[in-house]
């Protein structure tokens, strides 16, 4: 396999979730580098998350793990136990069905680039958002109400 070139490959941005939810998440932006090697197993993005932006409303997955490593600068992991500052070095993971809801804050001045690695199990995988009223359902690529009504698009 080629050395995969980072900068040719397309910057990516957005945010999939509904209103009110998706304007703090939206500003960070990724390269999928999992993608660009052909991988099925996992997925692997470069990620740049801007001051004052979320990478994601807190949450938790039945059944992809997930791993995140930091590259540069710091953000603040919050979770069901707290807020944890990461810096350049430092790793975090969480296993999958482990209801331990947690999402990447960027609280400081400058931008936070870390890697994202995670299964990829949509067709089976479900996700809870704990802080909030949504929920996302195996196989479906839109979001819930935690009493099942759609979100509207």
């Amino acid at each position: 396999m080629p050395k995969i070139d980072i900068d040719a490959l397309e910057l990516r941005s957005g945010c999939s979730y509904p209103d009110p939810f998706k304007q703090i998440c939206l500003g960070p932006t990724w390269r999928k580098l999992g993608d660009a090697a052909g991988l099925t197993d996992f997925g692997v993005n470069l990620v740049r998350l801007t001051p004052g932006k979320w990478s994601s409303q807190r949450h938790w997955h039945t059944v992809e793990d997930e791993l995140v490593y930091m590259l540069e600068g710091e953000v603040v992991c919050v979770e069901d136990d707290g807020d944890h500052v990461l810096r350049a070095g430092d790793c975090v993971a969480w296993k999958a069905g482990v209801a331990n809801g947690h999402c990447l804050q960027n609280r400081s001045d400058r931008d936070a680039v870390y890697l994202e690695i995670g299964s990829r199990r949509p067709e089976t995988d479900a996700c809870d958002y704990p802080d909030i009223d949504m929920v996302a359902k195996p196989g479906e690529s839109f979001y819930r109400h935690r009493d099942g009504t759609p979100y509207p698009e």
